[in-house]
């Protein structure tokens, strides 16, 4: 009977002993982008800094507008000021 007790407790899994590494965080597109960034003046008429290209996209009426992208406030696009 201890035979088979021992058994039994030999064939459970065991968890670790040692601390478990901390899980790594995901990456977002702004963390990717810590360094190399500018100011722009959005046409709220407040200023931004953002890390991403300036891009020239079509509005709606068929208008070009130009953007900054990948901003420190979270946004992924904002419309400048010309």
């Amino acid at each position: 009977m201890k035979v088979l007790t021992l058994a039994l407790l030999f064939s459970l899994p065991v968890a670790p002993w040692a601390p478990q590494k901390p899980l790594r965080q995901p990456t977002t597109q702004i963390a990717k982008h810590t360094k190399g960034g500018r100011w722009y003046f959005a046409a709220s008429g407040h200023a931004v800094y953002c890390y991403g290209p300036v891009m020239t996209l079509p509005r709606a009426n068929g208008d070009l507008q130009r953007v900054a992208t990948f901003c420190r406030d979270g946004s992924a696009v904002v419309p400048l000021k010309d």
